[in-house]
């Protein structure tokens, strides 16, 4: 059956595009390579969202938690409800690994879709797609020797495993502070390996003097002005200011960012500016230069990861409906 919509991605943004687009009437099908909002499954357990909940709703669905503020078990079971109470068709575990224009006098796309679990291919038709597809899954990586070894991860979990370890975390950001000051709060031992001077001013301002003050005072440990060399399965070794040091440790989190997938948006035929990696699109209707596929999300941003939240990335799906209500 061809869709009217298929989106790709299942976070809040390709959500919330989805139950607009369904408020208009039309047919419409949400892809995810994992589950429904895959990368706040991945969020560690204990986390808890900045935002209020009344920031984080989409389709109209009241969030109610146990506190303004909800958890991440709070997040993901809010949107699945939400998903569900608006009958979402959603198809997780299904990567989208091509889409290409209908060449036959038919409008519209084709989808090459491949099924995470059993690596079989299927092919979806739909009119329009909208591609929201995040940066989570994307981390920047340092491109060192060891980077790849099973002690090292780039997305943190809990502090729980790691009790009595030495951990080392690389990056001095949002992510890396935020997992710092929860490892130390458990007990673990903590070293923050960072290539500037100091913690920037992007640092979420409840967490600054807290991180300040914990380094400060020597309960982190935190190395600046820092390039990491090599991993090995029992250290780090680094390069400060000329001269290589070695931090012992147990684990590593190598917590240096993400970026969006620019290279799957280019196979679609999106342009993506060089510098800032937004992809060319119109800002009032989020139509790409590739007319019929819409881009929504933190995608938008490109490279600049603070720019676009749910908060703000939820609001793409009204514009986009409203687009394609007057097609």
């Amino acid at each position: 059956m061809k869709r009217d919509l298929i989106v790709i991605g299942g976070g809040p943004a390709g959500l919330s595009a989805a139950i607009e687009a369904k408020k208009k009437n039309l047919n419409v099908l949400v892809l995810d390579k994992g589950a429904i909002v895959n990368s706040i499954q991945k969020f560690p357990p204990s986390m808890i969202f900045f935002s209020t909940v009344e920031l984080l709703e989409i389709g109209g669905v009241p969030f109610i938690a146990g506190s303004p503020r909800p958890t991440r078990a709070e997040a993901v079971n809010y949107y699945a409800r939400v998903a569900r109470s608006h009958g979402i068709e959603f198809k997780g575990n299904s990567r989208v690994i091509s889409v290409q224009k209908i060449s036959n006098g038919r409008t519209g796309f084709t989808l090459e879709v491949k099924n995470e679990m059993t690596s079989q291919l299927s092919f979806l038709t739909a009119d329009k797609v909208v591609v929201a597809t995040g940066f989570f899954d994307n981390p920047n990586m340092l491109r060192v020797p060891g980077e790849g070894l099973p002690n090292v991860s780039h997305t943190y979990r809990e502090s729980g495993l790691h009790f009595g370890q030495k951990v080392v975390i690389i990056g001095g950001k949002n992510s890396a502070i935020e997992a710092a000051l929860d490892l130390y709060r458990h007990g673990v031992d903590v070293t923050i390996l960072y290539r500037r001077e100091w913690f920037g001013k992007s640092v979420k301002y409840w967490m600054l003097p807290d991180i300040e003050n914990r380094v400060k005072n020597g309960e982190i440990k935190a190395s600046f002005n820092t390039k990491v060399l090599e991993i090995k399965p029992d250290r780090v070794i680094a390069d400060i200011k000329g001269k290589v040091e070695e931090f012992k440790c147990d684990y590593v989190y190598a917590l240096t960012g993400y970026h969006p997938d620019v290279n799957f948006l280019r196979c679609l035929g999106i342009e993506i500016d060089q510098e800032t990696g937004i992809p060319k699109h119109d800002p009032e209707t989020f139509e790409s230069n590739v007319p019929g596929i819409y881009v929504a999300g933190s995608i938008v941003a490109g490279y600049d990861c603070n720019k676009i939240f749910i908060e703000n990335g939820r609001e793409h799906g009204k514009q986009i409906a409203e687009n394609l209500a007057k097609l």
